[in-house]
């Protein structure tokens, strides 16, 4: 075992305690970790100094830090629990040969994929972290984004699984020796997806084969469960589908990509959004209001509703509840990305890549807007572990100039902002949402500062004001300006019409109107009594 720098922090954090907030940054010269925000004179202190990397990825938990320093070496960190004791070098991989490298969920497998002369070549490897040693070995002919990592992991690590040519594999995690200890006979079976929290179920995805629909089919990963899938939903002109499970494993978002838009509406081609639950209680489209792409869609963290970004420009963002219900409508914009904060609390809805970089910040416990402010060219985006802060990032190779980090409060107030010569990536260190405070208490905090210090504003201007008002009031008010010949009449008019003129009661018009009107009665009096 290698160990290499090691750098504790200045202060622990007991149970009771929020861990702090870290952000990983990433540049040609390696990646630092900072500590915040908050930020102590408005400039994050490193929490780790730069360490040379050509790749830096945390694991879901945050408790480990996978580091890949070249071809052939890649580094495991510890990240002190979470609490800010420090990163250290817990393990060091010598792998000739590397072309990808993953952590699981927990930061307990390491797992490579090697290239490989001949089938005889084991490539995909799963190491333990402790002990260092290989548990398992596989061929795979190559890697794409559906296939990497080969072995799924659950959240809890409990549960594991790769898919196979017409069948999906599980595994034991706790004894990888075992080998394969089921098998799920899927024929055609082209992309599988895990569920996470918790591993019950497992989502796979058949294309289109001699006009045979493609589907979508879900399936329990006990043993016995698996006769037939617990849901089912298939559909034609579908080249590709992305998956999105709940928190809970009670539901299933499914967006079904087609190469070909018939209708000749996008040249990117057409996006239906499915829903699937696991209770077989729902199998069907979710009703969007507006035609168009799917843009992005996210669950909340209770897994209760999820929110999508859909339609031609302006698109149009709507939250659903588990039964595809309509509850609460995001307004239209320039829009095609999605963050719902951990807290579940607030809810960002932004448009990058090709779009200008609108920003919406929403309550959505108060159904109302916050603010909206704009981050150009922006790459990545997401909200801190705590739910107080959103990030964006302008990075490189995509973006070749003007690099940077943007930090924003949850109402789209800018905190921070720093340039970069050329930035690879910035990423938050996870944290479990629930060992934050409530996003409440920090609103109700921040709003009592802010209505303290528009009460004083008010109060000071008041005051001013009020002053400003007597000194005025010891100066003369200019009387009207008044043609010598009516200084005389004024007199008269004061003994007859007790100061009031008539010509200052009513106006011309308005007298001329009067005598009309009477004029008029006494006309319609006079044709009365003929």
């Amino acid at each position: 075992m290698a160990t290499s720098q090691t750098l504790m922090s200045s202060s622990s954090s007991s149970p009771q305690q929020s861990p702090p907030l870290q952000i990983l940054v990433r540049e040609p010269e390696g990646f630092s970790i900072w500590r915040g925000p908050p930020f102590a004179n408005g400039e994050p202190r490193p929490e780790l100094d730069r360490v040379p990397a050509a790749a830096a990825r945390f694991s879901d938990d945050g408790a480990r830090l996978l580091v890949t320093r070249s071809a052939s070496a890649v580094s495991v960190y510890s990240c002190g629990g979470g609490g800010g004791g420090g990163f250290s070098e817990i393990r060091a991989f010598e792998i000739p040969s590397l072309l990808a490298a993953a952590l699981s969920p927990r930061g307990a497998f390491l797992q490579t994929f090697q290239k490989s002369t001949s089938p005889q070549d084991k490539n995909v490897v799963i190491w333990s972290v402790e002990s260092g040693s290989p548990v398992y070995q596989q061929f795979q002919k190559n890697m794409s984004k559906t296939t990497w990592p080969s072995v799924q992991f659950s959240s809890d690590e409990s549960v594991a699984c790769r898919m196979a040519t017409n069948e999906i594999q599980f595994f034991d995690p706790k004894d990888f020796a075992k080998g394969i200890i089921n098998r799920l006979k899927i024929p055609g079976v082209t992309a599988i997806e895990l569920s996470k929290s918790p591993g019950s179920h497992v989502v796979a995805y058949i294309a289109e084969a001699k006009g045979v629909p493609a589907s979508v089919q879900i399936f329990s990963c006990g043993k016995d469960l698996q006769s037939q899938p617990v849901a089912r939903r298939s559909f034609f002109r579908c080249s590709s589908v992305q998956f999105h499970w709940n928190n809970g494993t009670t539901g299933l978002l499914a967006v079904a990509q087609s190469d070909v838009d018939k209708s000749n509406q996008s040249y990117y081609g057409e996006t239906k959004l499915n829903y699937l639950t696991t209770d077989g209680s729902h199998e069907g489209l979710v009703p969007l209001k507006k035609e168009g792409p799917v843009h992005d869609v996210q669950w909340s963290l209770s897994g209760l509703e999820f929110a999508v970004v859909y339609g031609f420009m302006p698109a149009r963002a709507t939250v659903y509840d588990r039964k595809c219900n309509p509850l609460f409508e995001l307004g239209q914009g320039p829009y095609n990305t999605i963050r719902w904060n951990p807290k579940g609390r607030f809810i960002c809805l932004a448009g990058f890549g090709n779009l200008p970089g609108d920003m919406a910040f929403w309550d959505y416990s108060g159904k109302k807007l916050l603010g909206t402010t704009k981050a150009e060219c922006s790459v990545t985006s997401e909200w801190s572990p705590d739910g107080r802060y959103f990030m964006t990032a302008t990075t490189a190779p995509r973006l070749q100039v003007d690099n940077g980090i943007k930090i924003f409060h949850h109402d789209g107030s800018l905190y921070f902002k720093k340039m970069f010569a050329k930035l690879y990536q910035a990423d938050w260190k996870p944290e479990a949402p629930e060992r934050f405070g409530d996003i409440a208490e920090l609103t109700k905090s921040v709003n009592a500062i802010k209505i303290d210090e528009r009460k004083k504003q008010a109060q000071d201007s008041k005051s001013s004001q009020t002053s400003r008002q007597a000194a005025a009031s010891t100066v003369a008010k200019p009387s009207a300006y008044r043609p010598p010949h009516a200084k005389n009449s004024a007199s008269v008019q004061e003994e007859l019409f007790g100061g009031l003129a008539p010509s200052e009661e009513m106006s011309k018009n308005a007298l001329r109107n009067k005598k009309r009107r009477e004029k008029q009665k006494e006309k319609k009096a006079a044709e009365a009594g003929s």
